[in-house]
């Protein structure tokens, strides 16, 4: 079991970094006007969603194998797991949202600004934050 948890925080951590780095690249698209600038920083955004929706997979199914195989967060007392895997399906979203943005950008459809992007950048902190704190102190 340690083995898992181990592979799950490393993929976790590799993930959020992904989710870290995507937003700071739209942040610079929203301000670009240089078309090669523009296709530059597409390729890298591309590249680090591709690699990070990769990432994504094993931390999830970690995740899972930890909660259903080994029982971590079941029955009753645990109401933190609840929390958490509320919190795993907004950073699914999260990372799905930042999907559409790139496909927008793509299309030059981008209709935000980098000030927009400087926000949206901060919410998988938030949430990487609410998780841990949920599962070290586990409040309830």
């Amino acid at each position: 079991m340690l083995w898992v948890k181990a592979l799950h925080i490393v993929f976790i951590a590799s993930w959020f970094a992904g989710l870290f780095y995507l937003p700071r690249i739209y942040v610079n698209l929203a301000q670009q006007t240089d078309p090669g600038v523009q296709a530059c920083l597409l390729g890298m955004a591309r590249r680090l969603y591709r690699f990070t929706t990769i990432l994504a997979f094993p931390a999830v199914l970690l995740g899972l194998w930890l909660f259903l195989g080994y029982g971590i967060g079941m029955g009753p007392g645990n109401g933190w797991m609840h929390a958490k895997l509320l919190m795993v399906v907004l950073v699914i979203g999260y990372h799905h949202a930042c999907g559409v943005m790139l496909r927008k950008f793509e299309q030059g459809r981008n209709t935000r600004s980098h000030t927009f992007y400087r926000w949206f950048n901060e919410i998988p902190v938030v949430l990487l934050l609410i998780v841990v704190v949920l599962v070290v102190v586990k409040p309830f």
